[in-house]
């Protein structure tokens, strides 16, 4: 069962917190990369002062959330819907600073299994291809 656009954004307004919902993440594309296990997820992350730390780079903070986000949504896209499950490890590295653009947030599963989910999170500025942000995750699927 495929997730269609408009079902990815109901799964981001149903399921988050009000303050995850605050960073203004937005759904550019749920799909399968091609492998036969490997679904993903393409969220935006738009600019925003507020989210700036001091010297104007987007913070830290703000990329570690939408990579989690970016994450959940690559599972429902996997599973086609929205399943119950939680953050058991992340791990982000920081390559460069973005400022004064949005970010682009791909998760990719590497695995999802019945229980598990593992994924692997890259994320760029805008009209770049250079690696802002990698993170990666596993996730306990619970239901």
């Amino acid at each position: 069962m495929t997730l269609t656009l408009t079902a990815a954004e109901q799964v981001l307004a149903d399921n988050f917190a009000p303050w995850v919902l605050d960073l203004g993440l937005t759904v550019e594309s749920v799909g399968s990369p091609g492998s036969d296990d490997g679904h993903e997820a393409v969220l935006r992350l738009p600019w925003s002062d507020r989210l700036a730390r001091e010297g104007g780079g987007l913070s830290g903070q703000a990329l570690m959330a939408a990579a989690d986000t970016a994450t959940v949504i690559a599972v429902a896209a996997a599973r086609g819907g929205f399943v119950p499950m939680t953050t058991v490890q992340q791990s982000i590295s920081f390559q460069r600073a973005v400022t004064g653009a949005d970010v682009l947030v791909r998760a990719r599963l590497t695995k999802s299994g019945r229980r598990m989910a593992f994924a692997d999170i890259t994320m760029t500025a805008d009209g770049t291809r250079e690696t802002a942000a990698h993170a990666t995750a596993v996730y306990a699927l619970l239901g």
